[in-house]
């Protein structure tokens, strides 16, 4: 794992590569490295900063130049030593033992070809010396980030869009589409850059730049057609009578492929039924595994009414016989908030980006560069409480609406909060009713968005309604923009779409990579998403349960206390951290903030917010914890010279 960066046919482009490697030093602290050559009337420039995972030794120094040929690369190949064997049998030869070589000398010989073969997480750019031509290139499911920005027929990149801004914020505009985006999501979706000319190379896909200014794009692998594919060989196998993948068995060889590693690998154990599983996958296979797990202050946890995650964590650690560390979640979050919002480069409002940093940097501290996260399987198996709720809808609009209307009334009168401790279950069922009414799209959408349209209008500047307008018409094209009949699969593959790369992935590369640590997604695996979208919805939500066909793969090797526990949220205490310490930051905001003094945010709006949340009566924790992360990334993008834009 690494940050990489470069130039191509711009100007001033060496320094400018030298900056852009330094701003992500972070992502790789055990080396730097360069290189430059002529291209056309130009020239190309790449950087690298190195996390040495596989091959510790300068066979696997970055950037990597052979064969008229010179990549520089982030990510893991998990089918490296079967992609080496092959094309050993061509007659290539090796110097060391990295992927990155093996991903070097199959680009020479498949080309664009090579990248449907590759099994992992990456994002690189290759150029060639021979025809003067750069290729970018981005993982099938966005794993791996890599932002850029063209102008004429140069380009600059980075792994980190920070890196970008911190040397060209004066000559950026932030795109308030893309904040208003944000605002409804809490994160800006992967389609959206918070700056107009900078972009995110979409996930699966490439761009190639040549000499003479032209370029191309092209797509090899579109998580649509998987899941559309996968949907009729289902159909199919089922009209034969055959089964579907032994999802044990995928699960099983994914986990055993992300162990790859010649430093020590450890994982996260919330004591859930991912990471539960994971660990347990893992431990078979490395006796002895390190775990890190989280828990809350007491006071916190009350407030919250949270699960007691550690418990569980505990007992898988002694079942499976993993060195399991504790970490207690009591950070200064008046310091981490700006910190976080910095290493993030987007406003992404979801306070699990703080657990992921800590449970890094205590790894990171202990000599652990590389650890597996459980992040994906709630999206593809139907595990969270939005996919159930959304089903439950559906029958719930079979009520007469005149029994259905005293319902909301009675709920709305109920308070989320006394001054003491949180109401989950009245929490939970004020969501419900905010769209059980709706159409399909529009209440998934409602389940697990911060605003419905008119809040959203109310709150920001009337002159982006057109972009409120955008955004909805967007999600609902990506949500229809699919072949499959099945509600459940629907909704897993809007949020493998969007969820799950503009959010989870995200955050978790941001946050761990910020405490320089690598963290794998076994879950988030080509191979896993196949056999996922081959599972019908019915296996996958039954009987009032979510994830059930993982249920069933996991109960082979799990306790059923486990397999079948309460589901916990890998979240923060934001109730108890509003009321007590970020309750000054979020007055100071409100009265004498950026996003209120550059008419982006209504100020009487906020106050609302915070009214309905100091009462009790609606729980706004999340959405003043967003405001508050884009409070500080609009300082910093505006302190960095970027301009307005008004759409």
């Amino acid at each position: 794992m690494c940050g990489i960066a470069g130039s191509y046919l711009w100007p001033d482009g060496g320094p400018l590569t030298d900056r852009l490697t330094k701003v992500i030093a972070h992502r790789g602290p055990d080396d730097t490295g360069r290189y430059s050559h002529a291209a056309g009337d130009g020239e190309v420039h790449f950087g690298h900063a190195r996390l040495s995972i596989i091959d510790l030794s300068e066979t696997g120094a970055q950037p990597m130049v052979a064969e008229g040929l010179a990549l520089t690369y982030n990510g893991e190949l998990y089918n490296a030593p079967e992609l080496r064997a092959k094309l050993t049998a061509h007659g290539a030869r090796f110097r060391g033992t990295s992927d990155t070589e093996v991903l070097l000398r199959a680009w020479r010989h498949w080309g664009t070809d090579c990248l449907p073969m590759l099994r992992g997480m990456f994002a690189f750019a290759v150029f060639d010396e021979r025809t003067g031509e750069l290729t970018l290139a981005r993982d099938q499911l966005g794993i791996k980030p890599l932002y850029l920005l063209r102008r004429g027929g140069g380009l600059v990149f980075a792994s980190e869009l920070k890196a970008l801004v911190s040397q060209l914020g004066d000559t950026l505009r932030i795109d308030e589409a893309a904040l208003v985006a944000s605002l409804l999501y809490y994160w800006v979706p992967d389609s959206r850059c918070a700056f107009t000319e900078a972009e995110k190379l979409p996930p699966g896909s490439w761009l190639r730049l040549r000499p003479d200014g032209s370029a191309a794009r092209g797509t090899y692998f579109s998580l649509r057609d998987v899941a559309d594919t996968a949907d009729a060989a289902e159909a199919e196998a089922a009209a034969g009578g055959a089964d579907h993948p032994d999802l044990g068995a995928v699960i099983a060889e994914s986990t055993r492929a992300h162990l790859l590693s010649d430093v020590p690998v450890a994982t996260f154990l919330s004591g859930g039924l991912d990471s539960s599983y994971l660990t347990a996958l893992a431990a078979k296979q490395q006796p002895g595994i390190s775990a890190y797990t989280i828990g809350f202050r007491a006071e916190d946890a009350k407030f919250e009414a949270m699960p007691d995650d550690l418990r569980y964590a505990r007992q898988v650690a002694e079942r499976y016989g993993v060195d399991l560390h504790e970490i207690e979640i009591a950070p200064d979050v008046l310091d981490l908030l700006p910190r976080m919002t910095y290493h993030l480069d987007e406003p992404i409002g979801d306070p699990a980006a703080i657990n992921t940093f800590l449970i890094c940097s205590a790894a990171r501290e202990a000599g652990i560069k590389v650890m597996l996260s459980g992040m994906g399987a709630d999206e593809l198996f139907g595990g969270y409480r939005k996919h159930l709720a959304n089903l439950i809808a559906r029958r719930y609009q079979r009520v007469p609406a005149a029994l259905r209307r005293p319902v909301h009334a009675a709920v709305d009168r109920l308070p989320v909060a006394s001054a003491r401790r949180g109401y989950r279950s009245v929490r939970f069922a004020k969501r419900f009713l905010s769209f059980a009414d709706l159409p399909e799209e529009t209440a998934f959408r409602r389940s697990y968005t911060l605003y419905d349209r008119t809040e959203l209008l109310d709150l920001i500047n009337p002159d982006l309604a057109p972009a409120v307008d955008d955004v909805l018409t967007e999600h609902a094209d990506t949500y229809h923009d699919t072949a499959l009949t099945d509600v459940v699969n629907r909704m897993c593959l809007a949020d493998a779409r969007m969820f799950l790369p503009g959010l989870n992935l995200g955050y978790t590369d941001r946050s761990s990579m910020a405490a320089s640590t690598e963290v794998r997604v076994p879950f988030v695996d080509v191979e896993v998403v196949k056999a996922a979208f081959r599972i019908p919805g019915r296996e996958k939500i039954a009987g009032g349960q979510g994830k059930l066909a993982l249920k069933r793969a996991a109960a082979e090797i799990l306790p059923p206390e486990i397999v079948y526990r309460p589901k916990g949220l890998f979240s923060a205490p934001l109730r108890a951290w509003m009321s007590r310490d970020l309750a000054p930051l979020v007055r100071e905001v409100i009265h004498d903030g950026a996003l209120v003094s550059s008419g982006f945010l209504r100020r009487d709006a906020l106050e609302r917010l915070v009214r309905e949340d100091a009462t009790g009566r609606e729980d706004r924790s999340k959405h003043l914890w967003h405001i508050l992360t884009l409070e500080y990334w609009y300082r910093a993008a505006t302190e960095a010279g970027a301009s307005r834009m008004r759409t």
